[in-house]
């Protein structure tokens, strides 16, 4: 299920920083009494009453400045809310109601955003209880008093979060739609794939390198099925990453794996698979997702006899622990082999989401165990009980042993690869979760 997104938005100096570290539980903001010592964008994750979402900490805004920080925080702010579900609007009680106040106020209206008002620093409420109706004046509803630095009141803005994210509902409504985000450094042609499939100019298609900021959504059917492609901005390596913006852009990118079904990792035919390359389609893997590795540019490269077979090679070398992943080679600009790509993204799909019952897993685990002998240790032989499948997407295994210890990699490949030999499961990692019974139990 994809996770829901809040963005914390107000001037400098509201305590932004304090309450997002107190619901991430970790300080992951510098927290000081300077304004606008937050100006990069910092998110965790956090979870109430059952529900994952992510928290967005974002640089105060300040009235319009010439400031290049400035400038860039406010850009930031307003990315932020572009991309989150709900917002928490907050404001310093002690300063009361400021012109600042009320131009955020007016920013989040026209955003059309379930938002949340919220009173920092309500530290005596018994004292300063009439100064929170001041904030009605804003017209964003009933403000919620809070003090973040005490952690008073915050469990009533964490119920007002919970039922405002998206619902499981709506949630389900969406999964008829195959999510699949377009992922890769900048310049190698996602927008221009997103353009041929849609048939359309829907995203700016530009040399410039970085052109495509924010994640873009684009719904599209046909006769293989109904599908979201997002486009997203390219990954640039960390030390290139100055600007505010750009560190946006990588935020965004990791939203949109984290709720895409199938990620479609574009490389420069012509640049290869660079180091850049394998951290983002890491970030595929790691997530669990299902991938295909899209080779753009194919018209532009210079071919010969066994081409192909030497590049296809060369690839899953540079990107060894992607070896499950289906590799098309394609040119966006002219539309080669682009049809086959929904074929290979509704089987990915399928096999992420597949699930094998237990009876003919432990079936298929007696067969290996009785070809490859468990490993011993000082005498002691690993024992391998059963398994069972625990969760989709991606496919996960729980094995029960005698000894965690006796159960090594090399043996958790070997079962892997009996999952592969008899199921497929292209394109999808496989988890293998490792447990302990003793033989008496």
């Amino acid at each position: 299920m994809p996770k829901g997104t809040v963005a914390i938005i107000g001037k400098p100096n509201v305590g932004k920083s304090t309450f997002f570290n107190y619901l991430v539980g970790a300080r992951l903001s510098i927290v000081e009494d300077t304004p606008g010592v937050t100006r990069d964008r910092i998110y965790g994750e956090t979870n109430w009453r059952g529900k994952d979402f992510t928290i967005i900490d974002t640089g105060g805004i300040e009235e319009k400045s010439e400031d290049i920080i400035a400038t860039q925080m406010r850009t930031q702010a307003e990315l932020a809310i572009d991309v989150a579900d709900v917002i928490v609007f907050l404001t310093d009680v002690q300063t009361g109601v400021t012109p600042v106040d009320t131009e955020i106020a007016l920013m989040l209206k026209r955003a059309k955003k379930p938002i949340i008002l919220v009173c920092n620093k309500v530290d005596d409420f018994r004292k300063l209880e009439n100064d929170i109706y001041e904030f009605y004046s804003l017209g964003l509803g009933d403000p919620y008093p809070i003090s973040s630095s005490h952690a008073k009141g915050i469990g009533d803005v964490l119920d007002a979060i919970y039922e405002k994210l998206p619902s499981e509902d709506e949630n389900e409504a969406n999964d008829e739609y195959t999510k699949v985000a377009i992922i890769g450094k900048p310049n190698v042609g996602k927008s221009s794939l997103v353009n041929k499939i849609l048939g359309e100019n829907r995203t700016i298609v530009s040399n410039i390198a970085g052109t495509t900021r924010d994640a873009i959504d684009s719904k599209f059917e046909n006769e293989h099925g109904k599908y979201v492609f997002i486009d997203t901005a390219g990954l640039r390596k960390r030390s290139k990453v100055e600007e505010n913006i750009e560190k946006y852009s990588a935020l965004r990118t990791n939203l949109a794996i984290e709720r895409a079904d199938v990620c479609l990792i574009m490389i420069d035919a012509n640049e290869g698979v660079t180091e850049q390359d394998t951290k983002i389609a890491g970030k595929a893997h790691e997530a669990g997702k299902g991938v295909i590795i899209v080779i753009n540019k194919w018209d532009e490269y210079d071919k010969e006899n066994g081409t192909l077979e030497n590049y296809t090679k060369e690839v899953y070398q540079r990107l060894a622990y992607l070896s499950y992943a289906p590799i098309l080679f394609i040119s966006a600009k002219t539309g080669q082999r682009v049809e086959k790509l929904f074929k290979l993204i509704n089987d990915v799909a399928n096999n992420n989401a597949m699930r094998i019952s237990t009876s003919v897993l432990n079936e298929l685990l007696a067969e290996a165990v009785s070809i490859v002998q468990p490993p011993t240790d000082k005498g002691k032989r690993l024992k391998v009980f059963y398994m069972t499948q625990v969760s989709t997407k991606p496919p996960t295994f729980a094995v029960f042993v005698n000894d965690k210890k006796l159960f090594h990699f090399s043996y958790e490949r070997y079962i892997v690869n009996k999952l592969r030999q008899e199921f497929g499961f292209k394109g999808t990692p496989i988890r293998i979760l490792v447990r302990e019974r003793k033989d008496k139990e």
